[in-house]
């Protein structure tokens, strides 16, 4: 049975599910240790991490005022106040909260050998000159997928925390954030900035297969860039710096994808 297992052209539908089965569990167990590990250093991933963008003093709000002051808004964009607290309301809320935190953490952290798993899976099924050319496949997207979580985290999630903390409809209303509700905004900015950042290795194995091509990207680049504005105002507050400062990346992704399908259909003449 093992010997058929390393043979993938050997290997029938069962046997695949089975190959699958063990690469999901490796990955799983994966997940649960680096969650472990996040659930013991539970300060410093609250404390320093999930609620670093709601103070005055995190880094991406000192950087806004310096850039303010230095193209003349004087104080424009400095933070002086996030007027609002968090509060959980349930008995088990912050402990389902610290459950739900790590395990976030813990995809995060082993990222790298979730892909390694998922490449274990696919790449028997690859020619030769396909692995060849697929070389960096982990290292590439776990750079992307990291750059895109601290994008998230650094760009998106104060740029949301500030304008949701500040906004009100009336001074008799004071904003009492639910934890829940907090902790779902960082960890969705994060996870999906991390996610939409491995576009280029998306388009990269749809033109591998056939599906993409770099004729359809430019053809249809208006319309992607119409649907980066709506991504950037879904994702982001409703004010046109922040969804310039979260589109441009994405544009500049798009492009680059652009360029990879232009490649990947070159070798593919070759």
């Amino acid at each position: 049975m093992s010997n058929i297992l390393n043979d993938p052209n050997e290997m029938s539908f069962l046997d695949h599910l089975e190959d699958l089965r063990w690469h999901i569990l490796r990955s799983f167990i994966a997940i649960l240790i680096c969650g472990s590990i996040a659930f013991i250093f539970k300060d410093f991933i609250f404390d320093k991490i999930i609620f670093g963008p709601k103070n005055v003093d995190f880094f991406t709000y000192e950087i806004l005022c310096k850039i303010s002051n230095f193209i003349g808004f004087n104080d424009g964009f400095c933070i002086t106040e996030l007027p609002f607290r968090i509060q959980s309301r349930t008995m088990a809320g912050q402990f389902s909260a610290h459950i739900w935190t790590s395990i976030a953490s813990g995809f995060i952290i082993s990222f790298p050998f979730v892909l390694y798993q998922f490449w274990n899976f696919i790449s028997p099924g690859l020619y030769q000159n396909e692995k060849k050319h697929a070389r960096g496949f982990i290292f590439i997207s776990s750079i992307l997928f990291f750059i895109g979580v601290l994008f998230g985290y650094y760009v998106i999630c104060p740029l949301s925390i500030n304008f949701l903390g500040n906004y009100t409809v009336s001074n008799e209303i004071f904003n009492d954030f639910d934890l829940s509700s907090y902790i779902g905004l960082v960890r969705a900015s994060v996870l999906a900035s991390g996610l939409i950042f491995e576009l280029p290795i998306i388009i990269y194995f749809l033109t591998k297969i056939g599906l993409v091509t770099p004729e359809i990207l430019v053809k249809y680049r208006k319309f992607a860039l119409v649907g980066v504005l709506i991504l950037a105002a879904v994702i982001t507050p409703p004010d046109v710096a922040s969804q310039i400062i979260v589109a441009i990346p994405i544009v500049v992704l798009y492009q680059i994808s652009i360029y990879i399908s232009r490649i990947v259909v070159k070798r593919n003449k070759t």
